[in-house]
């Protein structure tokens, strides 16, 4: 790469890219060696961990909101029941969950992801483990779960929503409870995925046959209890 400036060619260095993407197309090898660093570090750290319920939902959620208050009671009853609950590590309603699990004693495991903005551990994990890459987290999160709880949330969200229905419509991985917590928030979503998705045939009705829509927390539990062998 030339020097803006001076016109000499150097070395390109980390610092020259704005995005994680154009670091990957310099091929460096150390660079794969950071990737499978990444992996063996975190499994080595959920290791025993199988089983536990992902809680996914917006960063930005108010602590004073509805769902807020309904995914830190969530956290309160998994780990009543001794099941171990994990999320993204950041703020809002990964907070929440986080915070209900931590407060009643429970495990809380946060997988964060260094973003440049936004994304900063919440204090309510007993369990952090960070992460540069968004794929490498994504496996470890599908990885280590019974089920996922998914809240209303952004495009993060709808990203982990899509990416567990895709695994198992391809049967990449097994079938698992897929729940959506808030009927109102998802219903548009969910309305446009029947009305026009599966009737065009871009998708089977059976592809989103394991998700559950509702507001009930006591529905949530009783999928959840289940499939989960604790």
């Amino acid at each position: 790469m030339k020097d803006k400036r001076t016109g000499i060619d150097r070395r390109c260095g980390p610092e020259d890219f704005d995005y994680l993407l154009d670091e990957l197309r310099l091929g460096d090898t150390w660079r794969m060696f950071r990737i499978m660093g990444e992996f063996t570090s975190g499994f080595e750290k959920m290791s025993g961990l199988e089983d536990a319920v992902t809680v996914f939902g917006s960063a930005r959620a108010n602590p004073r909101s509805r769902w807020y208050k309904v995914a830190r009671e969530l956290g309160r009853r998994l780990a009543a029941e001794g099941i171990p609950l994990c999320t993204g590590g950041g703020p809002g309603m990964m907070e929440a969950a986080n915070r209900g699990a931590f407060e009643a004693g429970g495990v809380s495991v946060g997988l964060n992801i260094e973003l440049p903005r936004e994304q900063n551990p919440n204090p309510y994990v007993s369990r952090l483990i960070s992460f540069r890459y968004f794929f490498v987290r994504k496996v470890m999160l599908i990885k280590y779960s019974s089920a996922f709880v998914i809240f209303p949330g952004g495009f993060g969200t709808m990203d982990e929503l899509f990416e567990a229905l895709t695994l198992m419509q391809t049967d990449k991985i097994a079938q698992f409870p897929v729940i959506l917590v808030g009927k109102k928030h998802w219903a548009g979503l969910l309305k446009w995925i029947s009305t026009h998705m599966v009737k065009h045939g871009y998708i089977a009705q059976d592809d989103f046959q394991e998700l559950v829509v509702t507001d009930d927390l006591d529905e949530v539990m009783e999928v959840i209890k289940k499939v989960a062998k604790f």
